[in-house]
């Protein structure tokens, strides 16, 4: 089958994946590529306006119209890139809460492809405006290499919790919960913190708001608060298998969060909040905390950085669970939606 994928992000593909750090959008977009190739189909992806090209296999080319047509036709968040697209059966992969649908710019194109469109999950699937009569089909993301390999079970870890590469989604409110209620009981743990300007894409509004809570983390060394820059997944994963815990208040514009799930499959508890899709990510009381106070985080954070009977109890269910689907079994979800 002839299959055609737009983004208006960068051309970036599966290679560089262990390079550097990316968001979860362009991961996805790149290693859904990836899959539809690997399993015989005719790829090609579309993105900004520079001469065709090939990268890692596959063949890029501009945002125009025209074209073959294809068995299946996606787009990357942005119903308007479907004006861009060839003719075919349209599928639209959501990554954002939906509500941003309502607004003409994107409602319009919406309504003059009238495309399939795909959620990551119920969360998300909620976020759509509900007088739009639209079905989604919940497809969740699969995870990146080297966090879709099964991990064996590993010994009690050092008491350090880390934060998922995050923009502002929750870091004042976990700097207050560990200045305030953690740091105090456990005085010898760390907060690792994995972020920095590289985590906004080169986006200097978002790096210029994020600033000032990012020097707040800074000057806190003396509470343990340690700041790293983003790292590729590679290394991250191995950073990951020396933690003890992932503390994450989450953010109700999360729709599934493959920084937890990253986490989770290298056997790494949890402690979020139940906000956006945090929550489906961690099974509560089993693999993790889905924590409803302040209070709640808190104390489950100190007994699972202080007892090695409840994390390890938790580290085991978490390995259990294993990284969960591939992307080839996402990829064989979008081609039934042909």
């Amino acid at each position: 089958m002839r299959i055609v994928l737009a983004t208006e992000g960068p051309r970036l593909g599966a290679g560089v994946l262990g390079d550097r750090p990316l968001g979860g959008v362009e991961t996805a977009f790149a290693l859904l590529a990836a899959a539809f190739a690997r399993r015989g189909h005719e790829v090609e992806l579309r993105a900004g306006t520079g001469p065709a090209e090939a990268r890692d296999g596959l063949r890029w080319a501009p945002l125009a119209p025209g074209g073959a047509p294809a068995g299946l036709v996606v787009a990357n968040r942005l119903p308007r890139l479907f004006r861009a697209l060839p003719r075919g059966r349209r599928v639209l992969w959501l990554h954002n809460p939906g509500n941003y649908l309502r607004k003409p710019r994107h409602l319009l194109p919406l309504l003059a492809a009238w495309p399939r469109v795909v959620t990551l999950g119920p969360s998300h699937s909620a976020s759509l405006p509900a007088w739009l009569p639209l079905r989604p089909a919940e497809i969740p993301l699969a995870l990146a290499p080297p966090f879709d390999a099964p991990v064996a079970p590993g010994r009690r870890r050092r008491r350090s919790p880390s934060s998922p590469p995050t923009r502002l989604r929750g870091l004042d409110w976990l700097l207050d919960l560990w200045a305030a209620r953690i740091h105090p009981a456990l005085p010898l743990a760390e907060l690792h913190l994995y972020t920095g300007a590289a985590t906004y894409g080169g986006d200097a509004r978002l790096a210029a708001r994020a600033a000032p809570v990012l020097a707040r983390a800074a000057g806190m060394a003396g509470q343990g608060v340690r700041v790293f820059d983003p790292l590729p997944r590679p290394v991250l994963a191995a950073r990951l298998s020396e933690a003890r815990l992932m503390l994450y208040r989450g953010d109700p514009g999360e729709t599934f969060c493959l920084a937890l799930a990253e986490a989770q499959a290298t056997g790494l508890p949890a402690v979020v909040t139940p906000l956006g899709a945090v929550a489906e990510r961690v099974a509560d009381g089993v693999t993790g905390v889905v924590a409803r106070s302040d209070a709640a985080a808190a104390v489950a954070a100190i007994r699972l950085l202080s007892e090695d009977a409840a994390w390890s109890a938790m580290h085991r269910a978490a390995l259990a669970r294993g990284p969960g689907p591939g992307w080839d079994e996402v990829a064989a979800r979008f081609e039934a939606l042909a």
